[in-house]
């Protein structure tokens, strides 16, 4: 890497908004030792500024370090911050308890019906399901696919409510609260005796629509999908059919091909599915949350020392 420049200034970009109170995120920088100026796309830069943003601007490849607020990077273009020399960073790692939980609480609702029992609510209406429907986590098998932050953040709050925690992944290194990991080469045989599967993978052209219709046919048909990773990892057509077809139970969801999700989409109309609008990381302190991990970098960059969560 070439030699840097001492950061100046901290750009919060006005994008940050779309997932934080921007004003709220720079003021939580008032211990730094630089200005902290919240800028928009008429702003330009040089190397002695760092900016965090939630989306990409060109300009950016003109600051000294760039982090992008989210986990997801992709509409970053990696390969042009190379070119010119900017560290790209990004927010993963913080997600685990935030992700977790939301994941935990889906399978919950879906095991105890309280999504069902919230809509009778909503018509006044005193509903008693039959005797065979409602069930425990406790003792059943969740599956996770993808054992990084997310992934591991799920399987420890599964595990303390006493499921059986098995994980997908390549290395075969073990993780707490999982009993048993299987290779992604293995997912069929992995997700086959599943009463949930989780997906915690990142998006990747490797793991675009890497649950369709075989998966579906492999899962148990009183198996519940869960996705907090990214909508286009699972094919939501061959979703909607197998929730169709009964092939599955239902599912938790916090991501979707296209955000936000359109009004005409069959999802929406499944009882047994669960929508929420891509908020699985979202609480009070999520900016304070992102705020320390961007000023651990800053100290790194000053420091000339490697910066954590560097994707380019």
């Amino acid at each position: 890497m070439s030699e840097r420049q001492q950061l100046e200034r901290l750009c919060v970009h006005e994008s940050v908004s779309t997932k934080i109170p921007a004003e709220g995120f720079a003021e939580a920088f008032a211990d730094l030792d630089v200005p902290v100026e919240i800028v928009g796309d008429d702003e330009a830069f040089d190397r002695t500024d760092a900016v965090a943003s939630f989306r990409p601007r060109d300009a950016f490849l003109d600051a000294g370090w760039v982090h992008c607020i989210r986990a997801g990077y992709d509409e970053f273009d990696t390969e042009a911050y190379e070119a010119a020399g900017v560290p790209l960073t990004n927010s993963t790692g913080i997600h685990d308890t935030t992700v977790g939980e939301i994941a935990v609480g889906y399978m919950v609702s879906l095991a105890r019906m309280l999504h069902i029992y919230r809509d009778h609510q909503n018509e006044n209406h005193w509903f008693e399901p039959e005797y065979e429907r409602p069930f425990t986590v406790e003792n059943e098998r969740l599956c996770v696919v993808g054992l990084g932050t997310l992934g591991r953040g799920i399987a420890t709050r599964a595990d303390a409510l006493g499921m059986d925690v098995v994980g997908v992944r390549r290395s075969d290194e073990s993780v707490p609260g999982v009993s048993e990991i299987y290779h992604p080469d293995d997912l069929h045989e992995a997700i086959a005796d599943a009463r949930f599967v989780a997906i915690a993978v990142p998006h990747t052209p490797e793991t675009e629509g890497m649950f369709s219709a075989p998966e579906f046919e492999r899962m148990r048909d009183d198996a519940y999908l869960i996705n907090v990773a990214r909508g286009p990892i699972v094919d939501e057509d061959a979703l909607i059919d197998a929730l169709d077809a009964g092939a599955i139970a239902g599912a938790g969801l916090d991501v979707f091909t296209t955000e936000p999700l359109p009004e005409d989409n069959p999802l929406w109309d499944f009882e047994e599915v669960i929508i929420s609008p891509h908020r699985g990381s979202a609480t009070n302190r999520y900016h304070l949350d992102i705020a320390d991990l961007v000023m651990e970098i800053f100290d790194q960059y000053q420091a000339g020392e490697d910066l954590r969560n560097r994707v380019a």
